[in-house]
């Protein structure tokens, strides 16, 4: 009995000292996820700028670009994927590498060949455990947004879009990224990049705040110096980075509200654990005084 008993008492103190380390990651998720969400909306006007730009340099002057031009058939796609470095976040890579494979699926079921990039060390896992190929991966900083970051994921992938198809360009790159709409809505999403799409601001729901609606109605027109089809070269890789760091900051806040979720989750469980292994170490602390008190009983008896 009393081996059981410090059994009970290993477990609580081993719990218990699980339960600080959940409650500290969850203050560490907490406390960075504001500075995650101020540079997801500080993102916003120049995305919304970037976007009203390109927009109308492409429908005013009627612009063709290889890289707003959709290919007659698209023979291979670039496909990024942003996951997480670490775990302790729920289900938040796993729901971004599942979407991954139903991406690749459907890629290959057209008949595509699919370059994979990978960001975050639990892509990367995935893909060597599986013993599946992939061209180049980037860990580090997955909850913390940098520009240096976007820069480098976008000079990769404006080279492969750029490149001709026998020395291993692609035809399409899409983003297979977790969209942050709110503290308890995170969703898993398939994006394509390149070619462009170019729609008005407002479309762009994961890029664009409702906020800055009436930035739309306060300009129709744009006057370019020297001209436009140079300003377009120069500005489509800017408007393809800011896309990839909106992209970033999604997967940040995003993983750290699936964090800090998960580790509040885990602290309510671990509390439980207390409770009942508590429960059970009375209850045997109470059975062996029971049982010294019928031994005693028995005896005084005999005597």
């Amino acid at each position: 009995m009393g081996a059981q008993i410090r059994v009970y008492r290993q477990k609580i103190a081993s719990t218990s000292s699980m339960k600080k380390i959940f409650k500290a990651m969850e203050m560490i998720a907490t406390s960075r996820i504001n500075k995650s969400r101020q540079s997801l909306e500080a993102a916003y006007p120049y995305a919304n700028a970037l976007t009203r730009a390109v927009s109308q340099i492409a429908t005013q002057h009627n612009i063709s670009h290889p890289l707003t031009t959709v290919p007659d058939e698209v023979r291979r796609s670039a496909v990024l994927v942003f996951t997480s470095d670490r775990g302790l976040a729920g289900s938040y890579s796993s729901n971004v590498l599942k979407r991954t494979e139903e991406l690749l699926e459907l890629l290959r079921s057209q008949g595509k060949e699919a370059r994979v990039y990978l960001v975050g060390r639990k892509a990367k896992a995935y893909f060597d455990f599986r013993h599946r190929d992939y061209d180049e991966f980037w860990t580090g900083n997955t909850d913390n947004a940098t520009t240096e970051r976007a820069e480098e994921l976008t000079d990769q992938l404006m080279h492969d879009i750029n490149a001709p198809y026998e020395d291993g360009g692609v035809d399409e790159v899409l983003l297979v990224y977790t969209q942050f709409n709110s503290m308890v809505n995170q969703e898993p999403r398939v994006l394509r990049l390149l070619p462009l799409e170019v729609v008005d601001a407002n479309d762009l729901g994961d890029e664009v705040s409702e906020r800055y609606e009436a930035l739309e109605e306060t300009q129709n027109d744009f006057e370019f110096e020297p001209n436009a089809e140079e300003l377009f070269n120069q500005i489509l890789p800017r408007y393809v980075k800011a896309r990839i760091y909106s992209a970033l900051c999604h997967a940040a806040s995003s993983e750290l509200a699936s964090r800090q979720r998960a580790m509040k989750a885990a602290g309510d469980n671990a509390t439980e654990l207390i409770k009942k292994y508590t429960r059970l170490m009375n209850n045997a602390r109470q059975a062996e005084i029971t049982t010294e008190l019928t031994e005693i009983v028995s005896g005084a008896e005999a005597l």
